[in-house]
């Protein structure tokens, strides 16, 4: 790569003072896209990257790599409606997955195909839900990458359009009533009714009834609460039952009501408090049998399985059938019931690898296990709503492209049951899990794939994320195969503020101890370095959305300790994140500004703010999306300018990727080939590859 002298790009005297401290903010013009001078400094960016990046040597070896790896397709759990199943599969040659039907063994029928929906590939399948017999499906679209969901419902034995579009729905649960007559889901109020600027918030949650005008669908809940709040709903499949929950934001917590729809009317359920103002989440499953079932964390960070009597569904009244395990994070459950004695298979996550317990129903006690693939990633674990003895997971692991397996209660036995459609030579490769000690001694858990001669130091990637409680667990990847197959060393490293370790792992950073998250990475690159995986010279990071931001932390406050940074779709002015997208809905995961406390921690890191003039920062890539609805662009381009304006090191350059028509989630096959081409490419360059 030749340097390219850097795109001009003005420093106003923009300063704001918070509480007493001056927070300067040179660069606050480029928050207007519109305007004539972000146009043009933009344009230029993007002229700059091209010509940066157009002589890098391996770009298009990732490109038809990651195109061929990608090509073993994918396919989803079934969800069965009797014995009509629905299920989400993607071809070899397929831009989108594809949702198809069947009954039985009989022969599948096609949905959804977005790519039928528009040929260019911008529209994307963002969320589905048959009813409860399988003869209407609601389907939720979007065009362009910006999430704004449009909701309408299909005759699945036709496959006409019998409702719809519904605006507004974006996120939107469907709860069905038994006959398909009628759903319980979530709208936003139209902008016209909220103060400007808040058009992304203020959730209802509405009864409609199929054939209806939707200008007429009743009120149920939401009216006057936290105007952040994301609602759940959902009805038992019995129709007895509705559940409404909220939560504020992204919160780890969330009230949650019931109410006995045989006793009280549709339209104005008469609503019992479950749990209201605790610090916990739970949610509730009625069983077949009658009985309540309650996954939550309250008093079991790590979480645990109650029972109870809906009629009396109160704290008081819980009672444990699996408890909190002291190493293991409960993920999901399912109940098979057509058995001499009943049992509950109960998914957990030890480490980030998932297994599968056997319960009896009544007891709790613990039978047996249910055997998997390998150490790998369960998902979607499924049962028949009407019961039986047979289960469905999806398993996946570094080298193995999604499965589907059964799990059969009477004979024991887990069984392949529907794999990727693409027959793809997958690399051979070495993983393992590592553990490693962060800056105050807590233990931190790291999974490093790499070539299997395992010869160091070799140029390295080091991924992380350590936020809202996601956890990294292994899966098939594409990039991370195309990586290390050209001899680097992949690591993901399993941060505080993730999920990984339970609630408390994740509680110990976010808000005030999000430093927690930083350290833990710099001491994962400190343990990759001293143990001959890598050195400094050959270490990369790479994160997106809250992992942009941490790699972004991360490059300022310890520049000397990496090489080179991918950095997407990131947060990285903590000081002004609220104002944009949805990051008002995320202050209860890092603060608010507006808070004297919260304030100071969020001025500690915020990288925008902590990038000093003069320093040798690593090569960096921003790569942001124009749609994006949830983190705007602005934050990679304002940290863009500083960097470019700030850097020291004319062989590490700092490069802006924009890309119009998608945004924060789902994309077109051929769109995460080129991304992640150019972001392999680009790492390989600068550590060495």
């Amino acid at each position: 790569m030749t340097r390219q002298p850097y795109p001009p790009a003005r420093r106003d005297d923009t300063v704001d003072v918070l509480h007493g401290t001056p927070v300067p903010d040179p660069y606050r013009w480029l928050e207007s896209p519109d305007d004539p001078a972000s146009k043009e400094w933009l344009e230029a960016q993007d002229a700059l990257f091209e010509r940066s990046t157009a002589g890098l040597p391996r770009r298009e070896h990732y490109r038809g790599r990651v195109a061929e790896l990608l090509r073993s397709g994918s396919i989803g759990s079934p969800v069965w409606r009797g014995e009509r199943r629905f299920f989400m599969r993607r071809t070899p040659d397929q831009e989108h997955a594809v949702l198809y039907t069947a009954v039985g063994d009989g022969d599948e029928t096609a949905l959804l195909d977005p790519m039928r929906l528009d040929p260019a590939g911008l529209t994307t399948l963002d969320a589905w839900q048959p009813d409860k017999e399988g003869r209407l499906l609601a389907y939720q679209i979007s065009v362009g990458g910006d999430e704004e969901s449009k909701l309408y419902v299909m005759d699945v034995a036709t496959g006409a359009v019998v409702e719809g579009p519904i605006d507004r729905c974006r996120y939107s649960p469907i709860a069905w009533l038994p006959g398909g007559e009628a759903f319980y889901y979530v709208r936003r109020l139209p902008a016209d009714r909220v103060p400007a600027g808040e058009e992304q918030f203020h959730r209802r949650v509405y009864l409609h009834r199929v054939g209806t005008p939707v200008d007429g669908d009743k009120l149920i809940f939401g009216e006057g609460l936290e105007k952040t709040n994301y609602y759940g709903v959902s009805v038992s499949r019995d129709g007895q039952w509705l559940t409404i929950s909220a939560s504020r934001g992204t919160a780890p917590r969330n009230d949650l009501w019931l109410a006995d729809l045989h006793a009280s009317p549709l339209e104005e359920p008469a609503l019992v408090t479950v749990q209201q103002d605790v610090d916990a989440q739970t949610g509730l499953h009625f069983g077949r049998d009658g009985t309540l079932y309650i996954f939550s964390d309250r008093d079991a960070p790590r979480g645990r399985i109650c029972v109870a009597d809906p009629a009396s569904p109160g704290y008081e009244n819980w009672r444990d059938l699996v408890p909190e395990d002291t190493e293991a994070v409960l993920s999901d459950f399912a109940i098979l019931d057509d058995l001499a004695r009943p049992i509950m298979l109960v998914g957990w996550t030890r480490h980030a690898i998932s297994e599968i317990s056997i319960h009896d129903l009544v007891t709790g006690a613990r039978t047996g296990e249910v055997p998997t693939p390998g150490l790998g990633s369960i998902s979607g674990l499924t049962e028949r709503p009407e019961g039986g003895y047979e289960a469905w997971f999806g398993y996946t692991d570094h080298v193995t492209p999604p499965t589907i397996q059964r799990y059969n209660a009477r004979t024991g036995e887990t069984t392949l049951w529907a794999s990727s459609p693409g027959a793809v030579e997958v690399p051979h490769v070495h993983t393992e899990q590592v553990r490693y000690r962060s800056t105050d001694g807590t233990e931190v858990h790291m999974l490093v794939i790499s070539p299997p001669d395992r010869q160091g130091p070799r140029p390295t990637i080091l991924y992380g994320y350590g936020g809202f409680g996601i956890s990294m667990t292994p899966g098939y990847s594409a990039s991370t195969l195309a990586w290390v197959e050209s001899g680097g060393v992949y690591a993901v490293a399993q941060l505080r503020g993730g999920g990984e370790q339970g609630e408390a792992w994740h509680r110990a950073g976010m808000l005030g101890n999000k430093q927690n998250v930083f350290d833990d990475l710099h001491s994962a690159a400190e343990h990759l370095i001293a143990s001959g995986v890598t050195t400094a010279a050959k270490l990369a990071i790479s994160g997106g959305s809250n992992g942009g931001l941490l790699v972004g932390a991360a490059l300022t406050q310890r520049p000397d300790l990496y090489a080179a940074v991918s950095c997407s779709a990131p947060l990285l002015d903590m000081i002004r994140y609220e104002r944009f997208g949805l990051g008002a809905t995320w202050n209860v995961e890092y603060g608010t500004a507006a808070q004297l406390e919260e304030f100071a921690w969020l001025w500690s890191y915020s990288p925008y703010h902590r990038v000093r003039p003069g320093v040798s920062y690593p090569a960096t890539l921003f790569t942001v999306f124009h749609s994006d609805t949830r983190v705007h662009p602005l934050h990679a381009w304002k940290m863009c300018a500083a960097l470019q304006h700030a850097q020291a090191d004319p062989d590490s350059p700092i490069l802006l990727r924009n890309e119009s028509e998608v945004g924060h989630g789902a994309r077109a096959v051929s769109k995460t080939v080129d991304l992640a081409a150019d972001q392999l490419a680009f790492l390989a360059h600068h550590t060495g590859l």
